[in-house]
């Protein structure tokens, strides 16, 4: 009996520490976000105990990403990754663009890793993907030498 106790736990705790990830993060919140977004922004701030002290701000994320409806940007249709930039071991921005029928919006995920857990550092999001995108096609910012 203690044995077939022991290899459930292993079972259960299996998926909870692989979980803990950026990308696995990532993963629950996009899961979460095509049904509920709000609830997904909420989900992606449990995991930093500081977030508790941002409240209103994250309030103004979870409205911001609730007012993403079909009425005001179209439909939904998914994600890709853009970039992933690490500082450090323990410090990772990923960077995708949600697919939306009339605009892409950009999220910005930061996670940091203060001791042995990922915790989410910052969530922004953003329309002026496309700015950039142009800003970098410009000739002073292309190499030009031969």
């Amino acid at each position: 009996m203690k044995k077939l106790l022991f290899i459930a736990a292993i079972f259960v705790a299996g998926p909870i520490f692989a979980q803990n990830t950026p990308q696995s993060l990532i993963d629950n919140f996009f899961k979460t976000y095509e049904t509920n977004p709000g609830q997904a922004v909420r989900d992606l701030y449990q995991t930093n105990v500081w977030t508790s002290r941002v409240k209103d701000q994250i309030d103004n994320l979870v409205n911001t990403v609730n007012g993403l409806t079909e009425d005001y940007i179209g439909k939904y249709y998914g994600f890709e990754l853009i970039t992933i930039r690490r500082l450090s071991d323990s410090f990772a921005l990923y960077s995708y663009l949600v697919r939306y029928d009339r605009q892409p919006v950009r999220f910005i995920f930061e996670f940091y890793k203060p001791n042995d857990k990922w915790v989410l550092y910052a969530f922004k999001l953003d329309d002026k993907v496309n700015s950039e995108l142009e800003e970098a096609a410009k000739v002073y910012n292309l190499n030009l030498s031969n």
